[in-house]
């Protein structure tokens, strides 16, 4: 039946285009057509669709096969990246020495050095400063670094892949280094441990050195030890020497402005120093309190202040004269322990208060008058009677010249070396009280002129050492002979070599300020050469004792009886002489000295208490203008004593000397006869010859001994400038004094003529 329907249905397809069917109704070919086409798209959309679908499986497949291959391959290369680098690791690890061996270097030795009163006066040695706790230094210096530096510190392992990575994006995309991935303890290990050479040996040893520190110490160690030791630049190591250097503080005390600028030093020490670039130094400091508010180390308003907080001007080099001292200290410290192993505390016998006392005077004397004179430099040394160094400057400005002049520079003393003369002419046998013919003399080819080329005629000793004659120096030189004077001089402290001539009675020979001013000491102690010091006591950081300065006696060097005379004669000096400008309400004496040309300008004057000696002049040699000892040397000693002297006990000068009848012929003062007076000068031509007075001295009266801080000139009133009795009105023939004479019998003409 079915194959019938087919027969039927078969040829109406074929047939009219309108057949009819069995059940009455017809189908044309239009209607039969349609549903066949229908059913052919549908047919043709799902294969399109499952072909599309194919495709798209195709692709999905490929992408996921490409990214499997690529997560393969990466694996792949990533195991064989990290054999190699664990190759590289293994090789370099190799050729470091053991971990078991190990440890952290000592911190170079710092040598602290205080004052009397345990101030400190500088920190030497190869960092600086001495090592100061986390704890104890201002919280803001970590705070700071951390924050600039390493800010994940304290949660990474001692390497910070995160920062590595950032800073090795940053070198790519910028085609140059300009940051680095090293944390604090990289840095640390560097610094304890490696070169700062940039090689892959150096790298890998770092990491492991930094692995190796995280491992054995804690986060705050591990800060505590990079503070204290990395470069802050200007010489300093370690934020203790780096506060000193440029803020004058310790570390202690740096304010939040303060630790922002030491913390952005790290990046470039050298280059951001305030003493090189302040202003880079401050733009840097910017970043860093920017930092420190972005992490919340700092309130906007911390943030705020700081930024208003002036900048800081750090000066080119360390500053203060104190630091002259400390250059000292360390000269001779190898002398008394050798070599330093550990840190040690040096006490010194300066007086930090008076120090800054000296430097003070000196300095406002060369800026009030330094261009109006023509002077530059100036030096001051004050020791005690028991040769304890109580101050010492040695120039204007330690931080633009470190030469110490009042150590190592030897400058003509001038009429200061002329007490050595009177001493040698005392001991030979004169007094106070001896009388000379102040004139015009020769020495062979040498005339030694006085100062304005004043004479004054007959004078005693006194008069002559206060009035600084230097005719009568050169005569008393003469009388006892150079060799006398240079043994005077190096039996009282002088060290330089002297040339044994008679041109040295005007001190011609060479010599320190700090040699100079010790020979004076033995006037103020009654006649003891102590020893010249600095230090008092050397012990570690402990307390254990390295050094103890000894406490023997001095050794007399000149007897008491001419301490008493020598005292009476330069107290004149500063009550009516050169000096009068240095008086002060207390018992002083002393004398002035001003090479040829004024070149040098000196004055070394003394109390029972202090020996102060004061140079001014030029590091080049060249003339200041009509500059004297009795000027700006006097001047910066009166400032200088009176405030050394504050509260302190009045003392007299050691020593009396009393005076014989100037008539009466004493054993003593008959010269010796290879120290015999010059004969009386003959006329010159032009010149008037003085009478030579035929009645004997009006005989003055015998007084009692009296205290070493007066003086009188028996008899004869002390010439002034002014005076009837100086040259310019009553001019004196000059004289031709040759050498040592010949033992002859003196005559009553001698004992007239002043012999």
């Amino acid at each position: 039946m079915a194959n019938r329907r087919d027969s039927r249905i078969e040829p109406s397809f074929e047939g009219s285009p309108r057949a009819k069917s069995s059940e009455g109704f017809s189908v044309s070919e239009e209607d039969r057509v349609v549903p066949r086409t229908r059913k052919s798209a549908a047919k043709g959309r799902s294969a399109k669709a499952k072909s599309r679908g194919r495709g798209r499986d195709r692709n999905r497949r490929g992408l996921l096969g490409i990214a499997t291959r690529l997560v393969y391959w990466c694996f792949v290369l990533c195991i064989w990246g990290g054999i190699a680098v664990a190759g590289v690791v293994v090789y370099y690890g190799a050729k470091m020495p053991a971990a078991t061996t190990w440890s952290v270097p000592d911190r170079a030795p710092n040598i602290k050095i205080v004052s009397v009163d345990g101030a400190l006066i500088a920190n030497r040695g190869a960092s600086g400063g001495e090592a100061v706790g986390l704890h104890e230094m201002s919280p803001y210096i970590p705070e700071a670094v951390v924050a600039i530096e390493d800010r994940r510190f304290y949660s990474h392992f001692g390497i910070d892949p995160i920062g590595l990575s950032r800073a090795m994006v940053t070198n790519l995309i910028g085609g140059h280094f300009s940051q680095g991935g090293s944390t604090l303890t990289q840095q640390l290990a560097k610094n304890l441990f490696l070169t700062p050479d940039r090689t892959l040996e150096r790298k890998v040893q770092e990491v492991l050195l930094a692995l190796w520190l995280e491992h054995k110490h804690t986060k705050d160690q591990i800060l505590e030890m990079y503070l204290n030791r990395v470069y802050f630049g200007s010489g300093a190591y370690g934020v203790e020497a780096a506060s000193r250097r440029y803020f004058g503080k310790s570390a202690r005390d740096v304010s939040l402005s303060e630790a922002a600028l030491l913390a952005g030093l790290l990046k470039a020490p050298s280059k951001l120093s305030p003493a090189r670039d302040p202003k880079a130094a401050e733009e840097r400091a910017q970043l860093v309190l920017a930092a420190m508010r972005e992490t919340g180390k700092i309130s906007d308003k911390e943030y705020k202040t700081a930024l208003s907080a002036p900048a800081t001007r750090a000066p080119s080099y360390w500053t203060g004269s104190e630091n002259y001292v400390a250059d000292t200290v360390m000269d001779e410290l190898p002398d008394l322990i050798g070599d330093v192993r550990g840190d040690i505390v040096i006490d010194t016998t300066v007086d930090l208060n008076l120090q800054k006392l000296a430097e003070q005077s000196i300095r406002r004397l060369i800026d009030e008058s330094g261009k109006k004179l023509n002077v530059t430099q100036g030096a001051l040394v004050s020791i005690d009677d028991s040769g304890a160094v109580r101050a010492m400057v040695g120039g204007y400005d330690y931080s633009t010249s470190q030469f110490d002049r009042a150590s190592e520079a030897r400058r003509q003393p001038g009429s200061a070396f002329k007490p050595f003369v009177y001493m040698a002419a005392l001991e030979a046998g004169r007094t106070p009280d001896s009388i000379r013919n102040d004139a015009p003399i020769k020495i062979g080819k040498w005339t030694p002129d006085n100062y304005g080329g004043k004479y004054y005629g007959k004078v005693t000793l006194a008069t002559a050492l206060a009035k600084s004659l230097n005719s009568v120096a050169a005569q008393l030189t003469m009388e006892v002979g150079p060799d006398a004077v240079v043994e005077a001089a190096h039996r009282m402290g002088i060290q330089s070599d002297l040339q044994a001539n008679t041109s040295i009675a005007l001190g011609t020979s060479e010599v320190t300020p700090l040699e100079l001013t010790s020979a004076y000491v033995p006037f103020a102690n009654g006649g003891y050469k102590p020893d010249i010091h600095f230090i008092q006591r050397i012990t570690t950081a402990n307390g254990k004792v390295l050094y103890e300065g000894s406490t023997g006696s001095a050794p007399r060097v000149i007897k008491a009886d001419i301490v008493g005379m020598m005292n009476s004669m330069m107290t004149g000096t500063v009550e009516v002489g050169t000096a009068k400008k240095a008086a002060f309400n207390w018992p002083s004496a002393g004398k002035t000295g001003t090479s040829q040309n004024s070149r040098d300008a000196w004055f070394v004057g003394y109390t029972a208490n202090l020996t102060t000696g004061v140079w001014f002049g030029n590091d080049d040699g060249s003339p200041m203008k009509k500059v004297t000892g009795g000027a700006l040397p006097a001047q910066a000693w009166h400032e200088f004593m009176v405030a050394a002297h504050e509260g302190v006990p009045v003392r007299p000068l050691p020593g009396t000397w009393k005076s014989t009848p100037s008539d009466t012929i004493v054993p003593d003062e008959i010269p010796s006869a290879d120290a015999s007076p010059p004969p009386s000068p003959p006329a010159a031509v032009g010149q008037l010859q003085p009478a030579v007075p035929s009645q004997p001295v009006a005989k003055a009266p015998a007084r009692q001994a009296r205290p070493a801080q007066t003086v009188d000139a028996d008899g004869f009133d002390m010439p002034s400038d002014s005076g009837s009795t100086a040259s310019i009105k009553h001019p004196v023939p000059p004289g031709d004094v040759g050498g040592p004479k010949k033992r002859r019998q003196t005559s009553i003409l001698d004992i007239l003529g002043g012999g």
